[in-house]
């Protein structure tokens, strides 16, 4: 056997070395397996999957235009159905509480309230206004096509009269004598809950004009503290009893929070309407006044006096509205 030569071994073996590196270079380059791959430095497009992976939202995949124009579409068309619907269940319960009342039509619904109150100038009619003192108001000024419908004293707590405001959604405001309320101060404070307005008009129902400042104090902002404690409400409303009062009355008055005085234009009964002008014609702002009443002093009760008050004003293109909201 011939010796091989050491030299010619080490190149035979390099060689093949070199060989089987090519190799496996050549196998990672298409399999991935083994070597770290070089970078691709070529400008070749990206392919669509890769498009899509750099322009995806993390969680939350791109929509298309289109679709989203769509979709917003489809909620605004599916909003207007809803809105639609919950009218014409509101109109229909409207119809049937009418009906329930005794009333051909429902009360017209009144707009929404003015953004800002109205300002109250002085005209000698009415709306009477004095330096520091709060102004007195028989009509607000507004042409909003609205009246308002006030009752004071206490006296009568008819529960079906109760009913009837929630069930045809009437806005009226009470002006309440504590010597009448307090046997049942519940029976306001349900009215209060369902939006009724609470308002002063004095503790015991006397005339102002024959009071001093003491007997003022006491009647008036006595009242305002019963009603905070009773009601929970300090109102900014105050009605003197007989619609009588005098300047000391009105600053005592102001001085314990009050920020306005209606009075009325018109009276209401269960059988009739009584008009301070003779042509028996209702105003915008015009304030009507009527009292928690009953048969023992009236032809009919307080919902037959309500559903008067509502065929004459509806009659007329009236709606009542809160008269807080204005004053």
């Amino acid at each position: 056997m011939i010796p091989t030569n050491p030299r010619r071994r080490r190149r035979r073996l390099a060689v093949a070395c070199l060989i089987a590196v090519s190799a496996a270079v050549g196998c990672s380059s298409s399999s991935g397996s083994g070597w770290p791959r070089q970078a691709d430095t070529s400008t070749r497009p990206a392919t669509p999957s890769q498009d899509a992976h750099a322009k995806a939202v993390p969680g939350k995949p791109e929509q298309d235009p289109a679709e989203r124009a769509a979709a917003e579409a489809r909620a605004a068309v599916e909003a207007e159905a809803a809105r639609a619907e919950a009218e014409r269940v509101a109109r229909t319960a409207r119809e049937a509480a009418a009906r329930k009342w005794g009333l051909a039509t429902p009360p017209l619904a009144a707009p929404a309230p003015p953004v800002t109150k109205p300002v109250l100038v002085d005209n000698g009619q009415h709306v009477i206004v004095r330096p520091g003192l709060p102004p007195v108001v028989r009509r607000v000024p507004t042409t909003d096509k609205v009246v308002f419908l006030t009752i004071d004293d206490g006296a009568e707590k008819d529960p079906d009269f109760s009913r009837m405001l929630r069930e045809l959604n009437v806005p009226v405001s009470a002006f309440v004598s504590d010597y009448l309320a307090r046997t049942d101060y519940g029976y306001f404070r349900d009215l209060e809950a369902h939006g009724v307005a609470i308002n002063n008009h004095t503790l015991n129902h006397k005339d102002l004009r024959k009071l001093g400042g003491d007997a003022l104090q006491r009647e008036v902002c006595g009242q305002q503290d019963s009603l905070e404690k009773q009601i929970g409400v300090r109102p900014k409303l105050f009605r003197p009893p007989y619609g009588e009062y005098t300047a000391e009355a009105l600053s005592i008055a102001r001085s314990c929070g009050v920020t306005a005085v209606p009075l009325w234009n018109e009276e209401a009964f269960p059988d009739r309407i009584e008009y301070r002008y003779g042509d028996h014609k209702l105003q915008s702002g015009d304030i009507i006044l009527t009292h928690f009443r009953g048969t023992d002093t009236w032809k009919g009760t307080m919902a037959d006096m309500l559903r008067r008050v509502l065929r004459e004003v509806t009659d007329q293109g009236f709606a009542l509205a809160r008269l807080e909201d204005y004053l």
